[in-house]
């Protein structure tokens, strides 16, 4: 009984981390953009590009084999939709989600006075360089 209290304790820990219960939102607002974008790509955008395949529709074109092959027909229209599909969500996605975000965490910093070039070391002076090319010639010339 005691290990199920500590399976139920660490649980609880790992379900309350904000991480964890951010990566849901983002879940469920993701599947929410989704759901809109495929939307819209099914209606409007699939039927635009199936007005100029051969089929009518974009995501029942199919190409045929001629020959031995003629049984084979390649579903290259579901495929062309699910790639703009992709593409539409991932643009939504990032133009919603991660812009905006990665916007306000930049002015976030900028307010905080958070400075990426600070983490680096500053780069040696012509100075500096000269001066240890000077060093390590004169090591090797010393017997």
């Amino acid at each position: 009984m005691a290990d199920n209290k500590g399976l139920i304790e660490g649980f609880k820990e790992f379900i309350s981390r904000g991480n964890v219960i951010d990566l849901a939102v983002a879940v469920v607002i993701g599947t929410a953009f989704t759901a809109i974008v495929t939307a819209i790509v099914e209606s409007v955008i699939n039927p635009l590009i199936g007005a100029f395949v051969p089929s009518g529709n974009l995501a029942a074109w199919t190409i045929d084999f001629p020959g031995i092959f003629a049984e084979v027909k390649l579903g290259i229209g579901g495929i062309i939709s699910a790639l703009i599909n992709f593409f539409a969500v991932a643009l939504v996605v990032y133009l919603a989600l991660v812009r905006p975000f990665a916007v306000l965490k930049a002015r976030r910093d900028a307010k905080l006075g958070v400075n990426q070039a600070d983490d680096a070391p500053p780069a040696p002076t012509q100075e500096e360089l000269l001066a240890e090319i000077r060093d390590l010639l004169a090591a090797q010339n010393r017997p």
